[in-house]
């Protein structure tokens, strides 16, 4: 693929063998060679990126390589980063079973909510949860308007009480799920984050809502009971909350396929928060 490079890299870099892996909406990755000759990731954000995804390169910053991949370079809108390995926690998952995927994620969720940043401030630019659910509470204030008393309502109030009443502010990944956990030479570590700002349990919910093609695992009342009970122990944090944060990112997913006119995502995506809703009805 070396006619499809047509970035040109900055030369203290010494990189080299550009390999171009994807081509997203918002950036370009590309595999090099490091001068040593080991492998790294150059991700080249359009106009889009540079918008969107600066936040998160804030937080690996933060993070310095805890839990997370290291950023080894900027320059432009050209960010050289750690290569963080081929293998995915979806691949562990289709070989070796959910709740041994799962017990990774603890893991990796775990490096990263220890993290101090060594005394760092927050970076300015992190987006807070509540501005995260925007479009939740849009859809929720528009069905109570149109007399729904839907589920888009029901976790709306449910964020809202949540995010009133957060525990232990911190820089969150924002997009914690198997596709955005892989394997290298350092171990399990988290790619691609959004930046924010908030209660760490809504990393959590994520893994709830994912893998996004295994509707039996996500819908599934039983796993979704499971991995709460997994994560309460691990965390030491309220089982109702962690299902709350879990039930409530399901609809805040299905009300932005809504703004996109993907109704039949949207449903998917509500058949995640019901299940959710069910077991946390259950715990009374």
């Amino acid at each position: 693929m070396a006619d499809s490079i047509h970035e040109t890299f900055p030369a203290e870099w010494q990189i080299s063998s550009p390999e171009l892996l994807v081509e997203t909406h918002t950036s370009r990755i590309i595999k090099v060679r490091l001068a040593d000759g080991s492998p790294a990731i150059v991700k080249a954000l359009n106009k889009i990126g540079v918008e969107n995804e600066l936040r998160g390169v804030h937080y690996l910053d933060w993070h310095d390589g805890n839990g997370a991949i290291r950023v080894l370079a900027e320059h432009g809108n050209l960010l050289l980063l750690e290569y963080a390995g081929s293998r995915t926690l979806l691949d562990h998952l289709n070989e070796h079973g959910d709740n041994a995927a799962t017990a990774i994620s603890v893991d990796v969720l775990l490096n990263l909510l220890a993290n101090t940043g060594k005394g760092k401030s927050f970076a300015s630019d992190l987006k807070p949860l509540r501005e995260q659910y925007i479009s939740l509470f849009t859809k929720a204030v528009i069905d109570r308007k149109n007399g729904s008393d839907s589920l888009f309502v029901e976790a709306a109030a449910v964020a809202d009480n949540l995010l009133s009443n957060p525990v232990d502010t911190q820089p969150l990944h924002g997009d914690v799920h198997h596709e955005n956990i892989l394997l290298g030479e350092r171990g399990w570590l988290a790619i691609d984050p959004q930046g924010l700002l908030g209660d760490p349990m809504y990393d959590v919910a994520n893994m709830f809502y994912n893998p996004v093609e295994r509707q039996d695992l996500r819908a599934n009342d039983t796993r979704v009971a499971t991995m709460a009970l997994t994560f309460s122990r691990a965390f030491d944090r309220d089982i109702r909350a962690i299902l709350g944060y879990a039930m409530s990112h399901a609809c805040l997913s299905a009300s932005w396929h809504t703004e996109d006119e993907n109704f039949e995502e949207a449903e998917r995506s509500l058949d995640v928060a019901r299940a959710v809703q069910r077991v946390r009805t259950s715990l009374g």
